[in-house]
């Protein structure tokens, strides 16, 4: 199978082309920069955690847990997320973080992707017996025996491929309950006077106060700082604190912005939260979101914002599938915005969001892009390496230099057997 004619430009006197098939995509070197640790567990796993731990499932087989609760496709919002309810359950435990961790490494690896940024909420797995930091070490535990074993590999000893490498994102909520976890129950028991609109904040503070300490005293590679969760009504200008501790700190920043309201969420987290990317920017182009300003004005707001995202080379984490499963308004795959994105330049990188909530792979986003966009084999190798690029990396810049510029010329010897 291949998508369309997707040809690489070559040299008049090279007569051969590159198709984009299947095939080649997964031979290519490929990053996920937004990926969420607890919605990317193998559902054999989820099953043996359940089991371990007392854990109630809707079932106990992995054909019923696709029937229940991981759905191809999903009625709403509502329902796409009830599946972290029990994914976040198992998650609790010094093992059982490792374990997924390591196993979310080997499965990118096993899809040729060489680069990944897991992105987990920490608050949501501590309790009074694992403490936020201890949850940071175990996922980074997890991602360093994946990548030592990977390292052992006889085409990464010889050089001939790039190495395995990752970064941790440690996200905040955007507003939560004492439902959400233990350590949240606590943490609303002990704050019960505090407003929840002052509440949000402070946890958020806490979260990226842990991750800079990481960094910084325990040399754990924690590369950024993210919010997640309900979007409209709660917006990031909120965690502004958190946001700014992060920027004094030199830790990189993403945010949770435009999947669920529009052009102004985005702008808020560009311009208060200082994001280095954004996570899905799925409503950018949503002018009839704006409030306030004529047709005119939105238009033109709308615009401006693009341009700058694109002078700026502000990143877009683009989650084709999870869109399409949770913004019923998209409803064909050729409405999804990244269309537009791509007319205008914009830098982007296809990510998973959830690997088993969204049944998705680095792969599969890739091929869907390219089937159902005007994105050709000089173009889709752009968007690849500027995956790698954007990373937020967590050794020296010299060190990222020498490792794309790996990527690279891997990337290009991977065109080279597949020119017919």
């Amino acid at each position: 199978m291949t998508f369309g004619v997707k040809h690489l430009s070559l040299p008049p006197d090279m007569a051969k082309t590159l198709k984009i098939t299947p095939e080649f995509i997964r031979a290519i070197p490929k990053s996920d920069l937004h990926v969420h640790l607890d919605g990317s567990l193998r559902l054999k796993t989820l099953i043996d955690l359940s089991k371990e731990q007392k854990i109630t499932l809707p079932s106990y087989t992995e054909e019923g847990l696709k029937e229940l609760v991981f759905k191809k496709n999903y009625a709403d919002l509502g329902e796409y997320l009830a599946g972290f309810k029990y994914t976040c359950a198992v998650l609790r435990d010094k093992e059982s973080l490792e374990r997924v961790a390591y196993e979310l490494a080997m499965d990118n690896f096993a899809e040729g992707v060489r680069y990944i940024e897991p992105r987990f909420a920490p608050q949501l797995n501590a309790h009074r017996d694992l403490s936020i930091d201890e949850v940071i070490v175990s996922v980074n535990k997890g991602l360093e025996r994946a990548k030592k074993e990977i390292a052992r590999r006889p085409e990464i000893v010889k050089g001939l491929e790039p190495p395995f490498e990752y970064g941790i994102i440690g996200c905040a909520m955007r507003k939560f309950d004492e439902r959400f976890s233990e350590y949240y129950r606590d943490f609303c028991s002990i704050h019960r006077h505090t407003p929840p609109k002052e509440l949000y904040p402070i946890a958020s503070l806490e979260v990226v106060r842990a991750l800079v300490e990481m960094r910084d005293k325990k040399g754990l590679p924690v590369v950024g700082f993210d919010i997640a969760g309900e979007e409209k009504g709660y917006p990031a200008v909120d965690h502004y604190d958190a946001y700014q501790y992060a920027h004094k700190n030199f830790l990189s920043k993403t945010v949770h912005a435009g999947e669920a309201y529009g052009p102004p969420s985005i702008f808020q987290a560009i311009t208060d939260c200082h994001a280095d990317r954004i996570g899905h920017g799925t409503h950018l182009f949503a002018y009839d979101l704006i409030e306030g300003m004529s047709l005119k004005e939105k238009k033109d707001y709308t615009h401006s914002l693009a341009q700058y995202i694109a002078t700026q080379r502000i990143t877009i984490e683009v989650c084709l599938t999870s869109n399409m499963q949770t913004i019923p308004t998209i409803q064909k795959l050729k409405n999804h915005p990244v269309g537009q994105m791509i007319d205008h330049r914009l830098s982007i990188s296809f990510c998973t969001d959830n690997r088993l909530v969204s049944h998705t792979t680095v792969c599969n986003e890739i091929e869907m892009a390219v089937n159902t966009f005007d994105i050709n084999a000089e173009h889709l190798k752009d968007i690849i390496v500027y995956g790698f690029k954007r990373s937020f990396f967590a050794l020296p810049y010299a060190q990222k230099r020498k490792y794309v510029r790996h990527i690279i010329d891997y990337y290009e010897a991977v065109e080279k057997k597949f020119l017919i």
